[in-house]
């Protein structure tokens, strides 16, 4: 149960609005749901508008906006960050979190699946974290940007050679980015999820069973029992690093990747 606003601990995110993309569901719906609760205004992305999305409109109405876009886009990434501006005055916050998956052996690989989520992870994260950027040195206020990587960006692996890249790529774009708009009051960071139990797991599981001859919901047993901590995450074990890094608490922290993983990666 979701407490009001009002009997909760002190906001973090009041007078603040936030752009989040890949709100529909998972990690992205569970970081808006408090983004809203922390006082946050926030503009929520997806290619489609899921019920949750509306469901978040309703408990929150004057603080939340929808946008059906698709951060491959030029023009789509440009309607988002007007969006934001025309209907809340100012742009604070971007969670960059849109994010597509696939797996395949490596000598099947193909260049359909590479440019697919090379557009998707990669080409829509930097470009959309530019026109925000651009937005906020504008309004020379500085800002906070939190980009979704994962721990398949900190190593390889044999099946997921293409995601494990564009991870890989959201780690350094953020390292740049930091530099580049350090002078700015920009702070640029990243999250580093483990394995969280969103619905895009069923995908994820469905391909492993495939092509590692297990039976369905065997990977995703397997993969909850070998973290440190004993099970798979979930959405919301990410809000806090998300709250966090986008807060004033996090105003000294710029050019990191957190892994919260459950201790499956350790830096």
């Amino acid at each position: 149960m979701h407490l009001p606003l009002q009997r909760r601990h002190a906001v973090k995110l009041t007078h603040k609005t936030a752009i989040l993309t890949g709100s529909a569901n998972g990690i992205g719906l569970a970081v808006a749901r408090r983004y809203l609760q922390e006082g946050a205004c926030c503009l929520l992305a997806d290619l489609r508008l899921s019920e949750g999305m509306q469901e978040l409109v309703r408990q929150f109405p004057g603080q939340t906006a929808l946008i059906a876009a698709d951060v491959t886009l030029e023009a789509d990434i440009d309607r988002i960050i007007a969006a934001a501006v025309s209907r809340f005055g100012q742009l604070d916050i971007l969670y960059n979190n849109a994010a597509i998956f696939d797996l395949a052996p490596l000598l099947d690989a193909s260049r359909d699946s590479y440019d697919r989520l090379f557009n998707v992870n990669v080409k829509g994260m930097f470009f959309l974290m530019q026109a925000a950027a651009r937005q906020m040195v504008k309004q020379g206020r500085g800002g906070k940007i939190v980009n979704l990587s994962s721990q398949a960006g900190r190593r390889g692996e044999a099946l997921v050679s293409h995601y494990c890249a564009t991870k890989a790529a959201v780690i350094s774009y953020t390292q740049s980015a930091a530099l580049a708009l350090a002078e700015h009051g920009i702070n640029v960071n990243a999250i580093a999820p483990g394995v969280v139990d969103t619905p895009m797991w069923s995908e994820v599981d469905a391909l492993f069973a495939r092509y590692e001859g297990l039976q369905p919901g065997e990977k995703k047993r397997r993969v909850g029992e070998a973290v440190p901590l004993g099970r798979m995450g979930r959405p919301d074990d990410l809000v806090g690093a998300a709250v966090f890094l986008a807060s004033a608490d996090a105003d000294y922290i710029t050019a990191q990747t957190l892994n919260v993983d459950g201790g499956n990666w350790m830096s």
